[in-house]
């Protein structure tokens, strides 16, 4: 099942959702039943130039050395670095599209840290390539 997420904010002790409509109709199909409810912090997506140094830089430098393209590189270092293992359940791995940017940043981290010592592949630091004009992905 597919769980819509509402964003809002709190004032006053008091949860000011930012499309009260929207929420009011999801509920309604709720009515009568016992819910449960989490409320975090809203959590700031990996920008599009986290995206780009990922797949321009990270991706392709790896790809190049190992010999993948682009896609199965990607996929490799997904099965390496996000993977999900519980016990008793089947091993997930997460979707870099759902990360944080702060969880992405150490996604990279952990990339760069693993080419350099185990491969000798040193990728430079985001601050350290120039993305203007470069591809988007």
């Amino acid at each position: 099942m597919i769980k819509p997420l509402f964003f809002g904010r709190v004032e006053g002790g008091r949860v000011i959702f930012d499309a009260p409509a929207q929420l009011s109709l999801y509920l309604n199909k709720f009515e009568g039943k016992e819910i449960q409810a989490t409320i975090e912090p809203k959590r700031k997506p990996r920008s599009r130039n986290e995206n780009n140094y990922y797949f321009g830089i990270v991706v392709a430098m790896l790809g190049e050395h190992f010999g993948y393209e682009k896609e199965e590189m990607h996929e490799a270092l997904k099965m390496l670095f996000l993977k999900v293992v519980r016990p008793g359940k089947p091993i997930t791995v997460k979707s870099t599209t759902d990360l944080s940017t702060v969880e992405m940043e150490e996604y990279l981290s952990k990339i760069r840290m693993w080419a350099s010592v185990e491969w000798g592949v040193n990728i430079p630091e985001p601050n350290e390539v120039d993305w203007a004009g470069g591809e988007e992905f």
